[in-house]
């Protein structure tokens, strides 16, 4: 692995473009920084991608030119290494005093490298590594344009909505995919094996929070389905009947392409939501800090949770709903501690639909948790849904129903509601478990965006995807840990 980084030297060493270019970026982002009406944070993307893995972060900084231009961006030229990355971001604040966080890319093309077992050097993971990443990447992209990082069904086959987005056949490097690298790939399993370091050498090397993004490269914001332009201006919306096909990734063999993922594969996903005390760098960033935080598919649905010991169910109502939250609870991204006689944690939830968009189909709470022998499980709970509904003798909820026409790109509200709450204990709940907790919003059926463009300029829909989906929102975990 250490032979990938050395391959390739900057061609633009020397020739001070960075050095040109950086302080113009970071004056863009002066110039544009209203706070309190319009934030413009300073950052940029680190690109590492040893043999075509893809472990790209973005960098976040909460500082202002000033301080951002004390320093050149670390390029992937420079190294690949994440622990690499980090030392330079600790050198950055010892210089400068401002603060700064790395934020990965959702890690399905990252062939098991994302969340591995090993360092890039080969070495166990162990304590000094996960106080380190745990102190410089808080958050997690789990959704984005190539593809959804939640969960994969192979990895949690009782998900009946694991499925969504999956992209699973291999990066932009030559080796295949095989599914013992699902489990370093995705959140979900990433936040269960997390909590077995924890209890091996007392720190989680994955208690992250999650956020969606784009990745687009068009310099576009557009995660609506009706108005996706891609990920790149090659494909941008048009009639060229080849569009959907574009490759995007794959190991690219002529004689062999089921390795291929093609442009219709791409999700008009995502958005990054925080719950921040005011629209500024220095708040928005202190919410990605604490993970209070959490990822759309590109829909604006807006989660709100919290988590005690003491919620009673008429707390749902509470005009002061969020200051009695944050006073008796802990929000998402938030830790609980559980005494040997605790009772079970109980979790307040609100989900509000985009105001422009989809009736939402229901609220579900992500369990995961490892037994005392050391077995990690996980379980998918349905605790608010709308329309008259009642789950079956397996406890399973029957689907919400399907209003979209293929031929108009439309669908109807007629399901589905625009505001779902939940009040919920634990009812499998153990003191001595380690545990973690997160919110999966659903909407009801609308039309994928090949759906819309197929409609608007007259081309086939690509016939291996489904014409509609549900949008969904995820919530950074609420953590529970014994004394």
């Amino acid at each position: 692995m250490q032979d990938a980084l050395n391959i390739v030297t900057d061609p633009l060493e020397g020739t001070g473009f960075s050095e040109a270019m950086w302080p113009r970026i970071t004056q863009a982002a002066k110039d544009h920084n209203q706070p309190g009406v319009f934030t413009a944070m300073i950052g940029f993307e680190w690109t590492s991608g040893p043999n075509g893995n893809n472990l790209h972060r973005n960098v976040i900084f909460r500082d202002g030119k000033a301080q951002a231009d004390q320093i050149i961006p670390l390029s992937a030229y420079d190294t690949e290494d994440p622990e690499k990355l980090w030392d330079w971001l600790e050198n950055y604040e010892a210089l400068t005093g401002g603060r700064v966080l790395a934020i990965p890319h959702n890690g399905n093309l990252s062939n098991g490298l994302m969340f591995d077992d090993v360092t890039m050097s080969g070495k166990p993971i162990d304590r000094a590594y996960a106080e380190r990443r745990q102190r410089w990447e808080p958050i997690y992209e789990i959704t984005q344009i190539k593809g959804d990082g939640e969960t994969h069904p192979l990895l949690s086959p009782r998900d009946e909505f694991a499925d969504y987005g999956t992209w699973d056949k291999g990066s932009f490097g030559p080796e295949p995919k095989t599914e013992d690298m699902l489990p370093r790939e995705y959140a979900r399993s990433a936040w269960k094996r997390g909590l077995t370091y924890e209890d091996d050498f007392g720190v989680n090397p994955f208690k992250f929070g999650v956020l969606g993004s784009t990745d687009s490269h068009t310099g576009l914001s557009t995660a609506e389905e009706s108005n996706f332009f891609g990920k790149v201006s090659l494909v941008e919306p048009s009639s060229n009947p080849h569009r959907f096909e574009e490759r995007i990734t794959g190991r690219f063999t002529p004689d062999d392409p089921t390795d291929d993922l093609v442009h219709a594969d791409g999700l008009a996903s995502g958005l990054a939501a925080v719950w921040a005390r005011e629209n500024t760098r220095e708040s928005i960033w202190d919410a990605l800090m604490r993970k209070e935080v959490f990822a759309t598919t590109g829909t604006r649905i807006r989660v709100r949770v919290f988590a005690g010991f003491d919620f009673v169910e008429p707390d749902l109502t509470r005009s002061d709903f969020a200051k009695y939250g944050y006073e008796k609870g802990v929000p998402m991204g938030g830790d609980l501690t559980s005494g040997a006689n605790a009772t079970a944690p109980k979790l307040l939830v609100r989900a509000v639909r985009d105001p422009n968009g989809a009736n939402l189909d229901r609220i579900q709470i992500v369990k995961g948790w490892m037994t005392e022998s050391g077995a990690l499980n996980e379980q998918v709970y349905d605790v608010a849904w709308s329309d008259d509904r009642t789950p079956d003798s397996d406890n399973k909820l029957p689907p919400v129903g399907n209003t979209v026409d293929v031929d108009t790109a439309t669908y109807r509200n007629s399901i589905g509601a625009p505001f779902l709450e939940a009040f919920w204990e634990d009812p499998d709940f153990e003191a001595s478990q380690r545990a973690f907790y997160y919110v999966r919003v659903l909407e009801i059926p609308t039309p994928r965006w090949t759906t819309f463009d197929a409609l608007v300029f007259g081309v086939d829909r690509p016939n291996h995807l489904e014409a509609w989906e549900q949008e969904r929102a995820y919530s950074s975990p609420i953590w529970v840990t014994p004394e």
